[in-house]
């Protein structure tokens, strides 16, 4: 918590922060539509609203907690390797496997108290500037966001640690993190809109081929954990979202217009979470087969 690195990432991040809370604030000062039309929920609007110039609380932490994690991850195992203090370290009384998880909790816990103090920062200052109190609702909504926002920092931090066992030296688990981040950040979606244009069948087409079309080109984004936190966020923090898939008119017609109850928005984005603790559990996963698997030599 004292390097330089980490004071330099947290500043980045809290600057950021602070930006889309002062868009956020004039957004819903100047009385800018959000996606969520009822009123009622207007506390949640602080994390999701923006007026034009920067994004949402909500984006920059879907944009900027990899990096944190990546931060705090790309160097856990080599960087002991290349010093010589990882065979000191095992040759205590100490096992493999309370080294590698001892590494991923106290990361996931720092990572755990930065969000969660950037969380209520936003709603203290929210406090101060709207003057409108959250309801018990809201506030569990907001809770299960920050929630999800660490398990989705916690799958960058795995996936760092991961090159940092896979590779012996820093500079290239760093660049390959990096890299992974961006594709799925900025590239990824630009992959599937090509393919989506592609693979589009012609507007005249039968209503069950459109459909089947919409699902996988669902599905193909849906491989993007970047895309399964936006999907879980902003059902937990909209409530008025009320499906994240393709509808027909039969549908639609004779819905009513009102916000799902917490319960709800949970079971809508429920598949989403679990991809999310799955993709994470997998990397953690082949993190540690990895490193038992490895020989660890002392330097001389």
């Amino acid at each position: 918590m004292r390097s330089w690195r980490f004071g330099i990432l947290i500043g980045i991040i809290a600057l950021a922060c602070i930006g889309s809370i002062y868009a956020a604030v004039t957004a819903l000062k100047d009385g800018v539509k959000t996606q969520d039309t009822d009123t009622s929920f207007l506390f949640l609007q602080m994390f999701t609203a923006s007026d034009g110039t920067l994004p949402a609380f909500s984006t920059f932490v879907s944009f900027l907690g990899p990096l944190m994690g990546i931060a705090l991850g790309f160097d856990a195992i080599n960087s002991e390797r290349g010093k010589g203090t990882l065979s000191r370290l095992l040759s205590q009384p100490i096992y493999r496997d309370d080294f590698i998880r001892a590494k991923f909790t106290a990361s996931l816990l720092l990572i755990a108290v930065v969000l969660f103090a950037l969380g209520l920062l936003v709603m203290g200052l929210g406090l101060f500037t709207i003057g409108y109190p959250p309801t018990p609702e809201e506030v569990l909504r907001v809770v299960l966001f920050l929630l999800v926002g660490v398990i989705y920092v916690g799958f960058w931090l795995n996936l760092s640690m991961l090159l940092s066992i896979r590779f012996r030296q820093a500079a290239t688990s760093a660049l390959s993190g990096i890299a992974l981040w961006i594709f799925f950040s900025v590239f990824y979606g630009m992959i599937a809109s090509m393919i989506d244009k592609a693979t589009m069948p012609p507007e005249t087409s039968a209503l069950d081929i459109l459909l089947r079309h919409a699902d996988r080109m669902l599905l193909l984004n849906r491989l993007s954990p970047a895309y399964l936190f936006s999907e879980t966020t902003g059902t937990l923090l909209t409530p008025g979202i009320r499906s994240l898939g393709p509808l027909t008119t039969e549908q639609v017609v004779g819905a009513i217009a009102s916000p799902l109850p917490l319960g709800q928005s949970l079971l809508l984005c429920w598949p989403q979470l679990v991809g999310l603790l799955a993709a994470t559990m997998i990397c953690f996963g082949l993190s540690y087969a990895l490193f038992m698997r490895q020989e660890v030599r002392s330097r001389s």
